[in-house]
């Protein structure tokens, strides 16, 4: 990982400087109102940690109102960031440091402190008023509730106040650069650069001199404050963690899905059409995407998900790379439309960014509960390939794995990310593009005979694209059954079971890595498999139980249809299994049913990742036979 850190604005500290004690990791939390921007804060230190060249995850976390009433527990909004000289797998089961805005910002994030951490105050917002709207009698940084932590008080808003008098701004508008010196001071604490954050700004308000000038002067405002001041003693510096060299950023998974649908139709050489409507937390890709017509990328934002699909669902037959991308509730709309791309046998990436539901649910929180859905939530026998990313930077990859299957197979492709991962964020090393695949598609020639729309690869019994226009290659489509070869419209029984059953084999037969097996040993009792944005948690879980003596081995599903050829043989291998799942146990139910193995579940479906803790207790529980139930274990989180 590059180092392409800027030297700090006071350079006269040096790496040996007693003030500066070096530490291998930190937690960090910046949490307060919602308007309060905290998830620009988090966003701009993260920036600067990667900068820095150390390993990091990122878990955002606000509410699902655009402007939830301001002071109060449901308007909090939070942003943790876990960085470290070491490889990071999650964005840490618990802050070591709370930056608390406001009294609601404390209360709401209080428990997840442990005791003896850390608590940045914003003692101005404690007012009577604000303490009262959480249910605080006295205010707890003075009666004595948090003496178990260690607490620095520190005015904020009026220190940014202070610091921005000469600007002649009200007090509400210099109130609202308050982030902007607690970003400073977080800075200065943990010896991150201030160029980066500098530079940010001027592009963000480059056309407002004044709210430029504000912000920059609370950003270096904060940053002196914690050089001058005697409430920090010391300020703390992480080396930058050991990782290959290249050219690296910090990406989050929406944007890293986006990227790798545009590198997908570069290396296939057709354009990529999205057809989307706005739905959190999957809105971004459709952002992103808009901007980057310059790559043969074409967005349409539609009226609803029906008809953003069906936009995809035309560019395919056109001869383009048809993508929607939507959540739960968006996919069960498109779920017609997906059956109509099954029966057609055309290419269509259909990208389901979960969340937590039934229904509008959690808008923003995170689950991966569309698991059955993906699998069989539409009408009749039609199967598609599911793949879920296990990573915020995973996502680039599965997108061309995605694009690969749809077009190599001539079949409708699920992606399954979710919250955790489109909002979360990692370092990601920037691929050489010889390196990706070669995505190259022949569509259909015009021939001497009748063109045979239906007529099949015998490899991958994919059926020939044939976009409209050409002559000689004139189709009939539409949703009802085609006869095998002709494509003419037929009822005969015998053809449609014959047509249901080569779709299907078309799906089970699509190439699929084998599953991959971590076992350090080599003699683990316990397999512990899960899939998506599990991946983090059950790795770090597992460093976890191997710590303690336990023995154990974990695998990653990225292809959930088909399933890799060699799961049932790594399944049997192990006398026990464990499935973490943040549904109530849908892989499970899909493994036990195909392989007949006494799989078992462990699941929350509490808006949040697994901590590695609550993996770790599990995996204990089930390797001991004599610990805790599993059903027990889920009350005490």
């Amino acid at each position: 990982m590059e180092d392409t850190a800027a030297v700090p604005a006071d350079s006269s500290r040096q790496p040996n400087d007693s003030r500066i004690r070096q530490i291998d990791s930190v937690v960090i939390r910046f949490a307060g109102d919602s308007g309060d921007g905290m998830q620009l804060t988090g966003d701009r230190f993260t920036a600067e940690t990667a900068s820095m060249g150390n390993d990091l995850a990122t878990l955002p976390n606000f509410p699902a109102e655009i402007r939830a009433p301001q002071g109060t527990l449901p308007g909090v909004s939070s942003f943790q960031l876990h960085f470290a000289d070491h490889d990071v797998l999650t964005p840490g089961d618990a802050p070591d440091v709370l930056v608390a805005m406001n009294p609601a910002a404390l209360k709401a994030n209080l428990g997840d402190l442990p005791r003896g951490k850390t608590i940045i105050v914003n003692t101005d917002e404690f007012t009577k008023r604000n303490l009262a709207k959480v249910g605080y009698s006295a205010s707890p940084v003075e009666d004595g509730a948090l003496e178990s932590w260690q607490v620095h008080p520190v005015p904020l808003t009026s220190l940014t106040v202070e610091a921005l008098k000469e600007f002649g701004l009200s007090r509400k508008d210099s109130e609202r650069s308050k982030n902007m010196f607690a970003l400073g001071l977080l800075c200065w604490l943990y010896n991150r650069p201030t160029e980066g954050t500098e530079r940010f700004l001027n592009t963000k308000f480059g056309r407002r001199p004044e709210i430029l000038a504000a912000n920059l002067a609370a950003f270096k405002a904060g940053w002196a404050f914690g050089e001058t001041t005697e409430g920090f003693a010391v300020s703390y510096e992480i080396a930058p963690a050991p990782a290959p060299s290249g050219t690296y950023r910090n990406i989050t998974g929406n944007t890293a899905l986006a990227y790798g649908l545009v590198a997908a139709g570069h290396r296939s050489g057709l354009p990529i059409v999205l057809g989307s409507y706005p739905i959190t937390p999957a809105s971004d890709i459709l952002h992103a995407l808009s901007g980057m017509k310059k790559f043969g990328v074409t967005t349409i934002q539609a009226e609803d998900e029906i008809s953003a699909i069906g936009a995809a669902l035309g560019a395919s037959y056109g001869g383009a790379i048809g993508v929607t991308t939507t959540s739960g509730p968006g996919l069960a709309l498109k779920s017609e439309t997906i059956g109509l791309a099954v029966s057609l046998e055309l290419p269509l990436v259909i990208v389901d960014v979960q969340r937590g539901g039934p229904s509008t649910g959690l808008p923003t929180k995170t689950e991966q509960s569309d698991l059955l859905q993906a699998m069989y939530g539409r009408n009749g026998e039609s199967p598609v390939p599911v793949i879920a990313p296990r990573s915020p930077a995973d996502c680039f990859d599965a997108a061309i794995e995605a694009v690969r299957v749809a077009t190599k197979y001539r079949t409708p492709v699920l992606l399954l990310s979710d919250g955790y991962l489109a909002n979360g964020s990692e370092p990601w090393r920037l691929p050489a593009v010889a390196d990706l695949p070669d995505l190259h598609v022949e569509f259909a020639q015009k021939q001497d005979e009748a063109f045979r729309p239906y007529d099949r690869d015998p490899q991958t019994l994919a059926r020939p694209w044939a976009p409209p226009g050409v002559q000689g290659l004139e189709h009939r489509i539409g949703g009802i059954e085609k006869a095998d070869g002709t494509g003419e419209i037929s009822y005969d029984p015998d053809n449609h079971d014959k047509m249901v059953r080569l779709r299907q084999a078309k799906v089970d037969g699509v190439d699929v890595p084998p599953l991959e097996v971590d076992d350090p040993t080599g003699d683990a009792e316990v397999l512990v498999i899960g899939w998506g944005s599990t991946f983090g948690p059950i790795a770090a879980g597992a460093r976890v139980a191997r710590r303690n003596g336990i023995r154990v081995a974990t695998a990653h599903l990225r292809h959930l249809n088909p399933f890799p050829a060699n799961t049932g043989d790594v399944l049997r291998r192990y006398q026990r299994v464990l499935i973490p799942e943040m549904n109530l146990g849908q892989l499970a139910l899909l493994l036990r049913a195909k392989y007949l193995v006494d799989a078992r579940g462990y699941n929350q479906v509490r808006g949040l990742p697994f901590s590695s803790a609550e993996i770790a207790t599990a995996i204990t529980s089930l390797a001991t036979e004599g610990g805790l139930e599993l059903s027990s274990l889920e009350e005490t989180h």
